[in-house]
């Protein structure tokens, strides 16, 4: 087999042999210890662990005294500027994470053979150019706010854990190029939504500079968006066997 979607040795489903399936859902009927609930008493123990647990983590003090003054200035305008402080933290793991994803896509592009209508080496270059640089924005904003930008904020930590999926998918060796365009088009929707929303929070606190350039690495985004929709779409077409022709939705996407 030279593709996951050649038949081979896959015998995980229940219909690959009806006398062994009859035999193990007989074992479960009489070997399931408890039966009954409806996995209220789960959720009970599971809120009171949530109403107790401490938080992932917390914001450190600001790391100059320019980031007290700014700080202290915000606080006075009833803002809470560490939550902006959060996610600009988040920001700048995800485009660290981001660059390191596109570069683990160039060894996958050289081991593959490159689908019609597939990304080229210098387009995936280019995108995790643009990744780096992204990070280097948001690293500046929080230079300029006071703060320190190696600090694993909160949400930068939540964000690591909802992003190591990605990494294991893109840097397995079994995984194709198309594959891994799926886990990469997770990245991108996620990355769009997230510069939109922290250029609004940048707005709200009075950082209109910043507001505008987190705009203008979200036209990028949209761009990286795109780009991967279209890759993935032509390359499951040609895999299937079908026309080419993009279809109405995905012309919708584009």
């Amino acid at each position: 087999m030279d593709k996951p979607t050649d038949m081979g040795m896959n015998r995980t489903g229940i219909a690959t042999s009806p006398i062994d399936s009859k035999r193990l859902k007989q074992a479960a009927e009489e070997l399931t210890p408890y039966r009954g609930g409806d996995g209220a008493a789960l959720a009970a123990a599971r809120i009171a662990w949530s109403a107790q647990a401490e938080p992932v983590g917390t914001m450190p003090p600001p790391a100059s005294v320019k980031g007290v003054v700014k700080t202290g200035i915000q606080m006075l305008k009833g803002n809470k500027p560490t939550v902006f402080l959060d996610k600009l933290g988040e920001r700048a793991a995800y485009e660290r994470a981001g660059t390191r994803l596109w570069e683990a896509m160039l060894v996958k592009h050289a081991a593959a053979d490159v689908h019609e209508g597939g990304p080229t080496r210098e387009e995936i270059e280019h995108i995790r150019d643009e990744e780096l640089r992204h990070y280097a924005i948001v690293r500046d904003a929080i230079v300029k706010l006071g703060a320190d930008p190696t600090v694993m904020t909160p949400c930068a930590d939540v964000s690591g854990v909802i992003g190591m999926g990605l990494v294991q998918v893109v840097t397995d060796p079994r995984t194709t190029l198309t594959q891994c365009l799926e886990a990469m088009l997770v990245a991108e929707l996620t990355d769009n939504d997230a510069w939109g929303l922290l250029a609004n929070l940048a707005d709200g606190v009075g950082q209109d500079e910043m507001a505008a350039q987190f705009r203008e690495a979200l036209v990028n985004e949209k761009e990286h968006l795109r780009k991967v929709r279209g890759w993935l779409a032509a390359a499951l077409r040609g895999q299937a066997g079908i026309d080419p022709t993009p279809s109405h939705d995905e012309m919708e996407h584009a």
